[in-house]
């Protein structure tokens, strides 16, 4: 009887094991388990690394599913990123926007049309990153002309998608009376 009882693993290693549900630090303790249970000869060694297995896949699935669900979900820890680089696209565009005015005399049809000719960093910087998560998948900015061509709409349309609603993102320009902008704010 006490050398079947030493053939077998103790308690001790499944509490390692045990200790391998912890988020995060988990990870150190099922591997751990999992190294005791492959070098040990004794009863229990299976078991010891299906229990490491296990917390450690939990520890990896729900930081996975933590990372995933805040990019995918509007807000979040990416959702001040997000709103920061449109505002920062934005204003390039307006820049790139007016500055094809003044060599063509027009403004630009669509922004594909304005970035044909760009390279290929020039090309993003019209895909809208507020938009990111929606079904469709990534948006451009939204662009319309007005004014018979001598204006424009330019903004991001938000996590809702639909333009002309309380999210979303304007240019943050200073348009004033005397401005030679054709940038429109409202409708």
């Amino acid at each position: 009887m006490k050398a079947d009882n030493n053939n077998k693993l103790g308690i001790f290693p499944f509490i390692i094991g045990g200790l391998s549900f912890i988020p995060l630090i988990g990870i150190i303790f099922g591997i751990l388990a999992i190294v005791w249970g492959i070098k040990t000869e004794k009863v229990g060694g299976r078991k010891l690394i299906i229990i490491g297995s296990i917390g450690c896949w939990m520890t990896v699935a729900a930081y996975a599913l933590l990372l995933f669900f805040d990019v995918m979900k509007p807000g979040g820890m990416y959702g001040d990123m997000r709103s920061q680089s449109a505002q920062k696209n934005l204003q390039e565009i307006v820049k790139i926007v007016e500055f094809y005015k003044t060599q063509n005399g027009s403004y630009p049809r669509s922004l594909e049309t304005l970035v044909a000719n760009l390279d290929q960093k020039g090309q993003k910087i019209i895909n809208d990153p507020t938009t990111i998560g929606q079904k469709e998948g990534s948006k451009t900015f939204y662009y319309e002309l007005t004014d018979g061509g001598n204006g424009y709409y330019l903004f991001s349309v938000g996590p809702d998608g639909t333009p002309f609603t309380g999210d979303d993102l304007q240019p943050a320009i200073e348009i004033n009376k005397h401005s030679n902008l054709g940038l429109k704010t409202s409708r």
